[in-house]
Order: structure tokens, then C-alpha cells, then sequence
């Protein structure tokens, strides 16, 4: 059989149908540097834990000082009245505690098998061929970490026929900082670059952090998804997968102009992707991708 990641990926990589592939694309399971060089995901910044059993736990493990992140490989759910998601952070190539520890799962890799197919009206796409239950990781986003000027430049190259993998992720903290994550899979990347956009999607994006704080872009499975089911996530990145606010969609139809129509076929359906103006203006709206 056929491995889209040649073999990168601990679980080959299916590809349908026979006799077509999707246009060329250097793979990489990980982030990479991207050609600016503003930020280095490989580079190991944070100190390891000191921990030597087999598997950290709560309250003794300087990685889990913000709380259990997973129970028997699932993520563990936010509460629905919290405002905001919890950082992730797993143990690290500096840690003392082993492979088997339950607090390294996204940087285990890819565990399911998965195909990229074409699909009849969005061009490729990414589904399971096998059950994957909530909370469990799927995959990551992985490509080239760019600085914003590297990205704007790129998202300002770009024609109205080309495909945008560009993500933007802004992760708002206490203090009232924003941290910015730009990664783009168009040239260098995974198989997360072939997922769609789904106003009603069965993914959830979370920041996840082993190494240092540039994080992996992690795709958790939001509900139970069935063998053969396409998997997709909201470019938005909306916090719980929560409907789109009036707010949000009045600055959406501002910009309705410039936007692609969305075929996510959802009872819901926005009718268009969602669209990021920020790299193309100083205007702050919403964040998100476009591919």
C-alpha cells in the first residue's frame, strides 16, 4: 500500500484514489523553521522534570503543574463554563521520566489510519479508516513556523486560484498578551494541511507545548468519529467549537468579498470559509485559515 508519508509516520498514510496524488509537497510529521528563521520548533528550551516512575502524576510533576492534560490518552475536557482553554504542556526530551509516561501523546505521532482522498467539491481531504474516540489526538498541523512578516508576505503573494494553508493561532493570556503562532504546510508539512474546513467540524485545534513555547498545532477528536467519516476542524479555531458570535459575523461579512464559499454541507453552514484580514491590513479581526 501506498504511504503518503514515506514512511515518516509511525501509521503509513493512505491515499485514494489509485493512480492520483495531490500536488507535490515536501513531507515533515513535525513543525520545521521556516525560511526566515524567526522561530526554531526544534530548539529544546524548557527544563525536564525530574520525575523517575514511569508515568507523572498530578501535584509531584513540574510538567503537570497546570492540571492532568490527558486520562487514558484522551484529552481532558474543558468545562463548558470555563472562558478560556488550559495550556497544554507535555513532558520533554529533557525529562526523567519514560516513553510510556501518559503525559507525551502528541509527540508520539500519528496513531490512526488515516487516507487523503478526493473529495467532489474541496478538492482533497482527510478521513479515518478506523473508529477514533472523543478526546482522542488525531493528528497534528504541522509545517514551517513563520514570523508575521514572513507570513503576510506569503498571504499577500497569493492569487485568488491559489489554496491558503496558512493558520494563524492566537493564544490570549492573563496578563492580556497575545502570542502569535504562524505555520504554513503549503511547501513542507503533514497530513493536517489536507484537512477542510466544517462549520459543525469533529476536530478541535489546541496549542499543545513539549520542547518550548512554540507549540504543536494538536487536532483532538471533538466526539466519536465512525471508520470512514472525513475529519475536519473550524479554521476560525473558535474555543469549544462554539456557534460564530454577531460580532464575529458582522466583521465576516465585511470582508465577504474577498472570501471563498464553504461546502461543509452542515446544518449550520456559514455559506463562506472564515477569513483572516490581518495579514493583508493592521485590522485585528478574526483568525483563521482559508485553504
Amino acid at each position: 500500500m501506498a504511504d503518503l508519508s514515506g514512511g515518516l509516520e509511525p501509521v503509513p498514510v493512505a491515499l485514494w484514489p489509485p493512480g492520483e496524488a495531490p500536488p507535490a509537497f515536501q513531507y515533515s510529521p513535525d513543525n520545521v523553521a521556516g525560511a526566515d528563521g524567526a522561530n526554531d520548533p526544534t530548539e529544546i528550551t524548557f527544563p525536564g522534570c525530574s520525575c523517575l516512575t514511569s508515568s507523572c502524576v498530578v501535584h509531584a510533576c513540574s510538567c503537570l503543574c497546570h492540571g492532568e492534560n490527558y486520562n487514558s490518552l484522551c484529552l481532558r475536557p474543558t468545562d463548558k463554563e470555563e472562558e478560556y482553554a488550559r495550556p497544554v504542556f507535555e513532558c520533554n526530551a529533557m525529562c526523567q521520566c519514560g516513553e510510556s509516561c501518559q503525559n507525551r501523546v502528541v509527540q508520539r505521532g500519528l496513531q490512526f489510519r488515516l487516507e487523503v482522498f478526493k473529495t467532489e467539491k474541496k478538492g482533497w481531504g482527510l478521513r479515518t479508516l478506523e473508529f477514533i474516540a472523543k478526546g482522542r489526538f488525531v493528528c497534528e498541523y504541522a509545517g514551517e513556523v513563520l514570523g508575521f512578516d514572513e507570513a503576510r508576505r506569503r498571504m499577500q503573494a497569493q492569487t485568488s486560484k491559489d489554496s491558503n494553508y496558512i493558520i494563524v493561532v492566537r493564544e490570549h493570556l492573563h496578563s492580556g498578551q497575545v502570542m502569535e503562532t504562524f505555520v504554513d504546510p503549503t511547501y513542507i508539512g503533514n497530513i493536517g494541511r489536507f484537512l477542510n474546513h466544517s462549520c459543525e467540524p469533529n476536530l478541535l485545534m489546541v496549542p499543545v507545548r513539549v520542547d518550548s513555547m512554540v507549540p504543536k498545532l494538536a487536532l483532538f477528536a471533538a466526539a466519536d468519529i465512525s471508520a470512514g467519516e472525513e475529519l475536519s476542524y473550524d479554521y476560525s479555531g473558535r474555543f469549544h467549537n462554539l456557534s460564530i458570535t454577531n460580532r464575529e459575523q458582522k466583521s465576516l461579512e465585511d470582508d465577504n468579498s474577498l472570501r471563498k464559499p464553504c461546502y461543509c454541507g452542515s446544518r449550520t453552514c456559514a455559506s463562506f470559509l472564515p477569513w483572516d484580514s490581518s495579514l493583508f491590513s493592521t485590522a485585528d479581526t478574526c483568525s483563521g485559515s482559508s485553504p
